[in-house]
C-alpha cells in the first residue's frame, strides 16, 4: 500500500495542491493590482477553483497512466473528455448563479493553458525517467 501511495497518489496530490495553491496567488495578485481587496465572487470562486483544479489533475493521473505509445494521442484522448467535463460543470454552475457572456471562451482559455502546462509536466518528467533508466 505504501508503494501505492508513493508511486502514484502522493505526485498527483502534491500537484494538486500546487496548482491550486499557484492559481490562487495569481488570482489575489491579479485582484490586488486591480484594486480589489475582496473577492466579489466569494467562496463559490474558490470552490469553483478546486474542481477545475481537481479536474486538471484527473487529467495528469490519466495521461500520466494510461497505456497508449503515441503521446500526441494520449493526450488528446484524455483532452476531449475532461475539456466536456470543464464544459459541463460551467453549465451546472450557470444554473445557480448568473455566468459572464464570456464563461466558455474564458474556461476553454485557462483549461487548455493549465492541461499544456499538465502535459508538458508529464513529457519532461518521462522523458528524465526514460534517459534514467538508459544509464542505470
Amino acid at each position: 500500500m505504501k508503494n501505492v501511495w508513493n508511486e502514484n497518489v502522493k505526485g498527483t496530490l502534491l500537484l494538486y495542491f500546487g496548482l491550486y495553491t499557484i492559481a490562487t496567488i495569481t488570482n489575489s495578485i491579479l485582484y490586488l493590482a486591480q484594486g480589489i481587496f475582496e473577492d466579489p465572487a466569494g467562496n463559490w470562486h474558490e470552490l469553483d477553483r478546486a474542481i477545475l483544479v481537481m479536474i486538471v489533475t484527473v487529467a495528469y493521473a490519466l495521461i500520466k497512466y494510461i497505456k497508449v505509445k503515441n503521446f500526441a494521442l494520449k493526450t488528446l484522448i484524455v483532452y476531449v473528455p475532461t475539456m466536456l467535463l470543464v464544459f459541463g460543470y460551467v453549465f451546472l454552475r450557470g444554473l445557480t448563479a448568473e455566468l459572464a457572456k464570456s464563461a466558455y471562451r474564458d474556461i476553454f482559455i485557462c483549461y487548455t493553458m493549465g492541461y499544456a502546462v499538465v502535459t508538458v509536466i508529464v513529457l519532461i518528467a518521462g522523458k528524465i525517467k526514460g534517459s534514467k533508466r538508459v544509464t542505470a
